[in-house]
C-alpha cells in the first residue's frame, strides 16, 4: 500500500500502482468526470500513470492552469494527427500549450493558409468524437532516433539528440505517434470546441539562420459555450488594440524611414508620457529619490565590466566605432552600469546609504524584426529605472518601500487584480548566472521573506531571474483578464563586486553595498501600450492628454471658442479647439471616438451669454452652463479621482 496525501492535509491508502483516475473516482464519479491532470509530488503527470510510492498529491480540472495546460497540450497533438492525415509527408518541430491554447510548427509539403483551417478545426473534430485514448510509452534513445530518421523527420531527430536517454517518451492518439514528455488527457472526448485562430511563420527554434516553418495556432474548450465568450473576448480585444487606439488617438507612430521598433511619440502621446512621469517622479520624491542622466552609449568596456556585454552582446546594435581606433561604444542596452558609475564618483560613507538614483533612461536592444508588436516590443525604449544602493542591515526596509510603490501605481491606476512572481535562478543551470551561490541564497530569501511579509499573493519560478540576481516580477491582469508582466524589483549582490563598490562602515572598514534594480512602469512604451488596452483608450481625467474640446457649431463662433479654450487652459484645463468645416454631429461623433472626457459646444447662444453647452463622455448632454462652473466641475472632478487614490 502506498500513502497519498491531499492538499488538505488528509491522508488515504491506495494499492501501489493506483492511478490519478482511480482515485478520482474514489473520491467522486463526478470528479472524474471533471479531472483533467494531476500532480504526484509536485510533477504534473497523466491520470493513467500509476503512482508507486507515498505522494504528495493534487487533482487538476478546467480551472486550473495545469489542467488547462494538459487540455490544450492534447490539442495541439489533435491539430498534429489531423495534419498528418490531410498533408501525407507533414513534418512536424514543437506543439506545446501557451497561455491561452496551443500551437504546432510544421513543415509542410504543400502550403497551408488560413483558408484551410476550417477544414482542419473539422478533421480535428470527427477525431475528438471518436474520444481516441492518448498512450504514453517510454522509449530508448537510440529506439526514438531509428523512429524518426526513417520518418525522414530532422526536426524531431534534433530534438532527441539533445536529450539523455531514459527519459524520452511517446505519445499516441489514433494513427500519430509523437516524441512528447506530456502530461495529456486520458483521451480526446473532453475536447467539445475548437477554433485555428491564425497562422504564422516561425524560424526553427528561433533562430533566424534556420527554415522557417509554418506555425498554426489553435484554442479549443470543453464547451462551445466558452469558445463563444473566449471569441467574443478577442473581437473587443481588436477593438482595444493599442495599436489601432494609438493612431486613433494620435499618439504614436512608426516610419520605415526612422526604422523598425523605434516609436515616434506624438504632441498627444508625448504629453500622456509626460504626465505619467511627473505622477511617479513626485511619488519617488516622496521616497527620496535622486534624479539622474546618462548618456544614450557608452564605452564597450562598460558593459563588458557589468557583464551584459556577454549576456546580451548578440542581442545589442553593433559597437560604434569613432576614427580612434581606440574607441568602440556601444547604444546602452542598460543603465544600471552608469549608475554604478555615478556611484563611484566620490567615496561612499555608511551616512551616505541608502542612496536611491532615478532616471527614465532610454536604453536600446536589437530584438528580431519578427518579434517586433508596437509598443510592447520596440528596439528603442524608455525605462522608469532607479538603483538603490544600500547596506545589508537596510536591504528590507528598502525593498519594502519598493512594493509599497508600485501597489500605489496599481492602486492609481486600477491594475487590481495581480499576482507577485517570485523569479529565482535555475538550480540545474547555475552556470547562467553571475555571482556566489551564497550571494544568490541571501538575495533570494529577502525577496522570499519581503513578499511574504507585505502578504502578497506570490509564485514562484525557477530560471526567470536576472543572469545578475533574482526578481520579483509583477503580473497584471488588465480588463479582459490578460496577463502581463508590469513593474520589476531586483536584489543585486554581484554588480557592486564587479564594478568594485564600496563604503566605509561605522567600523571605519570597507564594505560592499547591496544593489536593488526597479521599475514599476517596466518601460514607458509597454507600459502605454497596457495602459491603452486596460482602459480601451478611455484614460481617468487627470491623465487624459485631451480633457476637453471646444466644438463651434460654424466658422463665426471660433472665435469664441478660442476664447473659451485659452480660459480654461489657463485654469490648468487642457482643452483645444475642433475648427474644422464639418457639420456639428459629425465633430461629436468624431471627438467622442477620440474619448475625450468633456465636449463644449458653442453657438450663438453660448457666444450671448458666455456660457458653454456640456456634453460629457458616455453620459450625454448635461446642459448649459457658465465658464467658472464648468471649470469648477472639471477641477472637482481631478479631485475627486485623486482623493480615491491616496
Amino acid at each position: 500500500m502506498i500513502k497519498i496525501t491531499f492538499p488538505d492535509g488528509g491522508v488515504r491508502e491506495y494499492a501501489q500502482g493506483t492511478t490519478p483516475m482511480q482515485i478520482a473516482e474514489s473520491i467522486s464519479p463526478r470528479l472524474a468526470q471533471e479531472v483533467l491532470a494531476a500532480s504526484v509530488n509536485g510533477q504534473t503527470t497523466d491520470l493513467n500513470r500509476p503512482i508507486e510510492e507515498d505522494a504528495q498529491f493534487q487533482l487538476y480540472k478546467w480551472e486550473d492552469a495545469e489542467g488547462k495546460h494538459a487540455f490544450w497540450h492534447s490539442s495541439s497533438h489533435l491539430l498534429a494527427e489531423a495534419l498528418e492525415s490531410l498533408y501525407p509527408g507533414i513534418k512536424f518541430g514543437i506543439g506545446p500549450s501557451i497561455e491561452n491554447g496551443f500551437y504546432y510548427d510544421v513543415d509542410s509539403p504543400v502550403p497551408i493558409t488560413e483558408a484551410d483551417l476550417p477544414r482542419i478545426e473539422k478533421k480535428m473534430e470527427e477525431l475528438a468524437r471518436t474520444k481516441e485514448p492518448i498512450v504514453r510509452r517510454e522509449v530508448s534513445k537510440s529506439e526514438a532516433l531509428d523512429t524518426y530518421t526513417k520518418k525522414g523527420d530532422e526536426y524531431k531527430v534534433e530534438l532527441i539528440e539533445g536529450l539523455e536517454d531514459g527519459t524520452i517518451s511517446f505519445y499516441t492518439n489514433g494513427n500519430f505517434t509523437d516524441l512528447c514528455r506530456g502530461p495529456h488527457l486520458p483521451n480526446m472526448g473532453p475536447i467539445k470546441a475548437i477554433k485555428l485562430t491564425s497562422i504564422a511563420g516561425a524560424y526553427w527554434r528561433g533562430d533566424e539562420k534556420n527554415k522557417m516553418l509554418t506555425r498554426i495556432y489553435g484554442i479549443t474548450f470543453p464547451k462551445k459555450s466558452m469558445l463563444d465568450e473566449y471569441l467574443a473576448m478577442v473581437e473587443e480585444a481588436k477593438k482595444r488594440d493599442h495599436r489601432k487606439l494609438g493612431r486613433e488617438l494620435e499618439l504614436f507612430a512608426f516610419s520605415p524611414r526612422v526604422g523598425a521598433g523605434l516609436p515616434l511619440w506624438l504632441p498627444k502621446g508625448a504629453a500622456l508620457r509626460e504626465r505619467l512621469e511627473h505622477f511617479l517622479r513626485n511619488v519617488q520624491k516622496q521616497y527620496g529619490y535622486l534624479p539622474v542622466i546618462t548618456p544614450h552609449i557608452g564605452m564597450k568596456d562598460l558593459y563588458v565590466t557589468s557583464g551584459h556585454y556577454a549576456k546580451y552582446g548578440k542581442d545589442s546594435f553593433q559597437p560604434i566605432h569613432t576614427p580612434d581606433d581606440s574607441e568602440e561604444f556601444l547604444l546602452k542596452p542598460m543603465n544600471c552600469p552608469h549608475h554604478c558609475e555615478i556611484y563611484r564618483f566620490k567615496p561612499r560613507s555608511y551616512r551616505d546609504l541608502p542612496l536611491r538614483l532615478a532616471e527614465f533612461g532610454t536604453v536600446y536592444r536589437y530584438e528580431q524584426s519578427g518579434e517586433l508588436h508596437g509598443l510592447t516590443r520596440v528596439r528603442g525604449f524608455t525605462q522608469d529605472d532607479a538603483h538603490i544602493f544600500c547596506r545589508p542591515d537596510q536591504l528590507k526596509d528598502e525593498f519594502n518601500k519598493v512594493i509599497d510603490i508600485v501597489l500605489y501605481i496599481f492602486k492609481t491606476l486600477k491594475f487590481n487584480d495581480y499576482t507577485a512572481q517570485i523569479s529565482l535562478r535555475d538550480p540545474e543551470h547555475k552556470e547562467k548566472y553571475i555571482g556566489s551561490d551564497e550571494n544568490w541564497e541571501k538575495a533570494e530569501r529577502a525577496i522570499i521573506e519581503s513578499a511574504a511579509e507585505k502578504g502578497l499573493n506570490t509564485v514562484v519560478e525557477l530560471g526567470e531571474a536576472a543572469f545578475y540576481g533574482p526578481k520579483l516580477d509583477f503580473m497584471v491582469r488588465d480588463a479582459l483578464g490578460r496577463k502581463w508582466q508590469l513593474g520589476t524589483i531586483q536584489v543585486d549582490y554581484n554588480l557592486p563586486e564587479r564594478f568594485d563598490l564600496t563604503y566605509k562602515g561605522a567600523d571605519d572598514q570597507l564594505h560592499r553595498p547591496i544593489m536593488i534594480h526597479r521599475a514599476p512602469f517596466g518601460s514607458m512604451e509597454r507600459f502605454v501600450a497596457l495602459l491603452l488596452e486596460h482602459t480601451g483608450g478611455k484614460f481617468p481625467l487627470w491623465l487624459s492628454p485631451e480633457q476637453v474640446v471646444v466644438l463651434p457649431i460654424s466658422e463665426k463662433f471660433n472665435d469664441y471658442a478660442e476664447k473659451v479654450s485659452n480660459y480654461l487652459n489657463n485654469s490648468d484645463i487642457r482643452a483645444q479647439v475642433d475648427d474644422r468645416n464639418e457639420k456639428i454631429g459629425r465633430k461629436i461623433r468624431d471627438n467622442e471616438l477620440k474619448r475625450i472626457p468633456f465636449l463644449l459646444i458653442v453657438g450663438e447662444k453660448e457666444q450671448e451669454n458666455e456660457e458653454v453647452s456640456v456634453r460629457i463622455q458616455g453620459e450625454g448632454d448635461k446642459g448649459t452652463m457658465s465658464l467658472e462652473s464648468f471649470a469648477a466641475l472639471v477641477r472637482e472632478s481631478v479631485d475627486k479621482e485623486v482623493e480615491k487614490i491616496q
